[in-house]
C-alpha cells in the first residue's frame, strides 16, 4: 500500500478512537461535512456501527456499516485515488455525497444506485462546471454550465446535450437563444453579434438552415432562405436610410465569417463515473477476500426459501459460461470457398469509392433493378485480386445506401472490413434458423450475416427507403440495423444463388449473457422444449418461459415506449409481422468480489468466464454513452402463472438487478399469402388470436401490449 494511503489511514484512526466511547450510545458520523444516512427498514434489526476496512487491493473504507456492507454515512477511497465520501444504502452509493477524480474533478449532489441522478454540481480538473438535474450519469432536465474558455449555458439538457430551449452565452460577449438538439442549435432561434447584428430563424445542425433574417445594426436586413450550398441560398437585401452600404455583402459569409466565431465548447468528459467503479467488500477484518462457492447453479426461491444467496432457490438459473456459438469454417468445409466468395466480394465492395459526404440521397439510389454484377476468375482481372477460389460473381444491392448506413450507424469501414474479411475465419451456427437459413458470425461476434430467401430479399428491398428514413430519424430505435445486402452466383452449370444480408449481432458484449429470450407476445408454441438441465446462456426462450417483469428507469421506461410505437407503427406500414424482440439478460450477484478472467478458452470452446458482479458487469472505459437496448442497468421482478397458457404471471415482490440487452429483430416477413394460409389452418386448431401468423395490425397492437406489460416503469 502506498505511503499516502496509510497515512490518510491513521489520520482517520486517530479520529474514530477520540468517539469511540459515545459510539457505543449513539450512531455518529465521522465526517462532520455529512449528514447521516437513514437507516431504512431492511436493515433495521443489524446493528449499524462504525468501521475501518483495509482491502488487500489498497483501497479504503471507513464509516458505518451494517451486516457485511457500508450502510449509513461513509468514506471509500480507491487506490487509484478516486474518493467517494456520503450515504450508502446496503452496499451502494445512494442519497447525498461526493465523489471525487484523482484528477481534481469533483462531483458533489444526489446518487441513487451509484449513478449520479438528482440534483448535483460537477466541478471539472479545469474548473469548468454544471450545476443542475442528473439522471443515470446524464446531464438532463435543467443546468447551468461555466466552461473554462469562459463559455456560459443555461437551459435544458437530454443525455448529456443541450437539449430544448436554452442559452448560449460565448466568452467573446456572441450569444444564442433558442432550440437545441443534440447539443446543437436546431428549430428556431437567434443569434447576437458583439456588434449588434442579429440573426433570426431557422437552424439546423448548428447552422442556420431554411428561413430567416439577417439584421445589421443600422437596421438593414437580408430575408431569404438560408443554407451553406449556395445552390439552396436565395434571398434579399433590405437597406435602411443609414449611409453605410451592406449591398456587396455575400449571404454565404453568414456562414464563413460570423459564425466560425461561435464554436459551441464541448466541455470536460467523465471518463469514468462513480456507477462503474468496483468494490471490494469482504466479511473478514484482514480485508481478505471471500470467493464465491464452486458451483455453477445458483438458486432463485421466488419465496425466499432456500438458494445459496443469489436471489433466493425453486427456479434455478444455471449461470455456465456461454459456450462460444458456431462452428469455425476451415478448408475442408462444405461451404469453405461460399466464406471465401463472401470475403472477397464485401472487400471489393467496402473498398469500392462512394461519395457518402451527406446522408441525403437521391431516390435512384434505391433502385434495386439495375444489376450490376462483378466477376472474380480466379487468375484476377483488372478491378478484382486473384484468389484460391472457384470463379464466381457478386452482386452489391444499393451499395450506396448501405455504405450511407454503416456511416449512420457509425461503422468505420476499416474495422467493418477487418470483422467479416480479416485472416479470422466465419464461424457458422450449427443448425439453419426456422426458415431455413443459416447464420454466420465473424469472429469478433460483432456481425451476424445470414442467407436469404428471394421473398426476403423482395422485402428489403421494397421497404429499404421506408427503413432508411426510420433509422435517419429515431436515433434509438430498436429495429435491426442492416449493413449490407448481396448475391454471391456460383459458376458451373447449376448457377447457384446464394444471397446475403449482414446485421449487427445485438448480443455482442463483454457482458456475460446468462438467459435470452424471444419475446413476440403469442402464447402458441411459444415455449422451449427442452429440459431445466439442457437450457444454457445460449438456449433462446420464449414467451411462456419468461418470469420476469423488467423494471427501466422511469425516463428511459418513457423513451422505451415511445420508440417501441414508433417502431411497430413503421413495421406495420410496411406490412410486416412475426417479428420479436430479442431480450439478452445479465444477472448480478451481489456482494462478490471483482471478477477474475480466465484468459484461455477449453477444449470445448468456452469463452473466458467472468463472475456476475453488477459493479463489473459495465467496462468503465465504454460505459460513459448509455443507449436504448445497449447495456442497460435495469431490475427483474419474478413472476408466478396461475396457469400454463398465461402469458404475463403474477408479480412476487422478488427482484434482482441485472444489465439487459434489446432490439426488434425478423422485420423480413410480409404477410403474404403464405402466412395468410397458415393463419388459416392454425385457426381451425387453436385459438386464431394465440398464433404468430395474423394481420400486421392486429400484430403490431398484441405485441405492444404484451411488451408494455413486461416491461415497466421501476418507481
Amino acid at each position: 500500500m502506498s505511503k499516502i494511503l496509510v497515512r490518510i489511514l491513521k489520520s482517520v484512526e486517530s479520529k474514530i478512537r477520540k468517539s469511540q466511547t459515545s459510539a457505543k450510545k449513539r450512531a455518529i458520523s465521522i465526517f462532520t461535512t455529512m449528514s447521516v444516512a437513514h437507516v431504512d427498514d431492511e436493515v433495521s434489526d443489524a446493528e449499524v456501527y462504525n468501521t475501518e476496512k483495509l482491502f488487500c487491493n489498497g483501497d479504503i473504507y471507513i464509516g458505518q456499516w451494517a451486516t457485511d456492507t457500508p450502510h449509513g454515512n461513509g468514506k471509500y477511497l480507491w487506490s487509484d485515488g478516486c474518493m467517494y465520501l456520503g450515504d450508502w444504502n446496503n452496499g451502494k452509493i445512494h442519497g447525498k455525497g461526493k465523489f471525487s477524480w484523482p484528477s481534481g474533478a469533483s462531483y458533489e449532489g444526489d446518487f441513487k444506485n451509484g449513478f449520479m441522478d438528482g440534483e448535483g454540481t460537477f466541478t471539472g480538473s479545469v474548473n469548468d462546471s454544471y450545476k443542475g438535474s442528473w439522471v443515470m450519469n446524464k446531464k438532463q432536465g435543467k443546468g447551468t454550465t461555466n466552461y473554462a474558455n469562459g463559455d456560459h449555458y443555461e437551459g435544458e439538457w437530454k443525455k448529456g446535450f443541450h437539449n430544448g430551449q436554452g442559452r448560449y452565452r460565448w466568452e467573446n460577449g456572441h450569444q444564442y437563444i433558442g432550440q437545441w438538439k443534440n447539443g446543437k442549435m436546431n428549430g428556431n432561434g437567434t443569434m447576437m453579434w458583439e456588434n449588434g447584428n442579429r440573426y433570426d430563424g431557422s437552424w439546423e445542425d448548428g447552422l442556420p438552415k431554411g428561413n430567416g433574417t439577417f439584421h445589421w445594426l443600422d437596421g438593414s436586413f437580408y430575408a431569404g432562405i438560408w443554407s451553406r450550398d449556395q445552390k439552396e441560398q436565395s434571398g434579399k437585401f433590405y437597406p435602411s436610410t443609414s449611409q453605410v452600404p451592406h449591398d456587396d455583402w455575400d449571404p454565404h459569409q453568414l456562414f464563413s465569417v460570423e459564425m466560425s466565431e461561435c464554436l459551441i465548447c464541448e466541455g470536460e468528459n467523465i471518463v469514468i463515473f462513480p456507477s462503474d467503479k468496483l468494490f471490494y467488500w469482504s466479511n473478514n477484518e484482514e480485508g481478505m477476500p471471500q470467493n464465491p462457492p464452486p458451483t455453477t447453479t445458483r438458486g432463485i426461491d421466488t419465496n425466499g426459501n432456500g438458494g445459496n444467496g443469489y436471489l433466493g432457490g425453486s427456479l434455478k438459473i444455471r449461470m455456465q459460461p456461454a459456450k462460444r456459438q458456431g462452428v469455425t469454417i476451415c478448408k475442408g468445409h462444405k461451404n469453405y470457398e461460399l466464406m471465401l466468395n463472401l470475403q472477397l466480394g464485401i472487400r471489393h465492395s467496402v473498398g469500392r469509392p462512394a461519395p457518402t459526404k451527406s446522408l441525403k440521397l437521391k431516390p435512384t439510389a434505391f433502385d434495386t433493378e439495375q444489376k450490376l454484377w462483378t466477376r472474380f476468375p480466379p487468375e484476377g482481372s483488372k478491378h478484382t485480386p486473384p484468389h484460391q477460389s472457384c470463379e464466381f460473381k457478386w452482386k452489391d444491392y444499393c451499395p450506396l445506401v448501405f455504405k450511407t448506413l454503416r456511416k449512420l450507424f457509425n461503422v468505420d469501414p476499416a474495422d467493418y472490413m477487418l470483422s467479416i474479411c480479416g485472416n479470422d475465419a466465419l464461424r457458422e451456427l450449427s443448425s439453419p434458423g426456422k426458415s431455413g437459413s443459416f447464420f454466420y458470425l465473424t469472429h469478433d461476434d460483432k456481425y451476424m450475416i445470414k442467407t436469404m430467401k428471394k421473398s426476403e430479399v423482395k422485402v428489403l428491398k421494397r421497404m429499404l427507403p421506408a427503413y432508411f428514413d426510420h433509422v435517419k430519424s429515431f436515433e434509438n430505435t430498436l429495429v435491426t440495423k442492416f449493413f449490407g445486402l448481396h448475391c454471391v452466383k456460383l459458376s458451373g452449370p447449376i448457377q447457384k444463388k446464394v444471397r446475403f444480408v449482414i446485421m449487427g449481432n445485438l448480443l455482442c458484449t463483454e457482458v456475460p449473457i446468462h438467459r435470452r429470450y424471444d419475446l413476440k407476445g403469442s402464447s402458441h408454441g411459444r415455449i422451449t422444449d427442452k429440459p431445466e438441465t439442457e437450457i444454457d446462456a445460449n438456449t433462446t426462450l420464449k414467451d411462456l418461459d419468461l418470469k420476469f417483469i423488467f423494471r427501466l428507469q422511469k425516463d428511459w421506461y418513457q423513451e422505451f415506449c415511445s420508440q417501441v410505437n414508433k417502431d411497430c407503427d413503421f413495421l406495420e406500414q410496411e406490412r410486416i409481422m412475426d417479428y420479436s424482440l430479442l431480450v439478452g439478460i445479465s444477472f448480478q450477484e451481489p456482494n462478490r468480489q471483482a471478477p477474475e478472467v480466465n484468459a484461455e478458452a477449453d477444449s470445448n470452446g468456452t469463452t473466458p468466464s467472468l463472475s456476475t458482479d453488477m459493479d463489473s458487469l459495465i467496462n468503465p472505459t465504454k460505459c460513459s454513452c448509455l443507449r436504448l437496448g445497449i447495456k442497460m442497468p435495469a431490475r427483474v421482478e419474478f413472476t408466478v402463472r396461475s396457469n400454463d397458457t398465461q402469458l404475463v404471471g403474477e408479480p412476487t415482490g422478488q427482484f434482482g438487478d441485472v444489465i439487459i440487452f434489446f432490439g426488434i429483430i425478423d422485420i423480413l416477413q410480409d404477410y403474404d399469402i403464405s402466412k395468410k394460409l397458415e393463419h388459416a389452418y392454425k385457426s381451425f386448431q387453436c385459438d386464431s388470436t394465440s398464433i404468430s401468423a395474423v394481420d400486421p395490425r392486429f400484430y403490431s397492437k398484441r405485441f405492444k401490449d404484451f411488451i408494455f406489460r413486461v416491461f415497466s416503469d421501476d418507481s
